[in-house]
């Protein structure tokens, strides 16, 4: 029940933004393993999570997918990138500035997949004024953004 009220408010959001502006679905990167160094790989929890991000994203019309230069970004990212056949935009994590640019420039609806520390930095540089603070051991939320004079924000948590 909670996937199919997931997937109706993300048809919603398209609905209603479709003729206004693009739609930036943010999400922090899924669960990473226990070894790997700083730069891990996903554990199996989190490459489930990839899974079930891209069956969720799968009619969202994705035209865009960026990630940082971490393992972990470019493995949740991998299975939505795969079915909306596009190539990932690798950009450094600390550039919000370049990755914000970017993102007001699309003509579709792209997915980021950021980190708990930069998420809450590229949300304020979009505009929203809402506070975002993401603990160390969440990763179910998207945040949906409504690019535009006056963005809009839908928060949205997934399996």
């Amino acid at each position: 029940m909670k996937h199919l009220a997931l997937v109706f408010s993300i048809f919603l959001l398209l609905v209603t933004g479709a003729n206004t502006a693009p739609v930036v679905f943010i999400v922090r990167h899924a669960e990473k393993a226990s070894v790997g160094g700083k730069d891990p790989e996903l554990s199996l929890k989190g490459q489930k999570r990839a899974d079930a991000l891209a069956n969720i994203l799968q009619d969202a019309q994705i035209t865009a997918v960026f990630v940082t230069e971490f393992t972990r970004t470019q493995e949740t990212a991998a299975p939505t990138a795969r079915a909306a056949h596009v190539n990932p935009i690798v950009i450094p994590a600390n550039d919000i500035g370049v990755i914000a640019e970017k993102l007001r420039t699309l003509n579709g609806n792209a997915l980021v997949v950021g980190h708990g520390n930069t998420i809450p930095d590229l949300l304020k540089a979009f505009g929203v004024a809402t506070a975002v603070s993401i603990p160390e051991d969440h990763y179910a939320e998207i945040f949906a953004v409504v690019l535009g004079d006056a963005p809009q924000l839908l928060r949205l948590h997934y399996p």
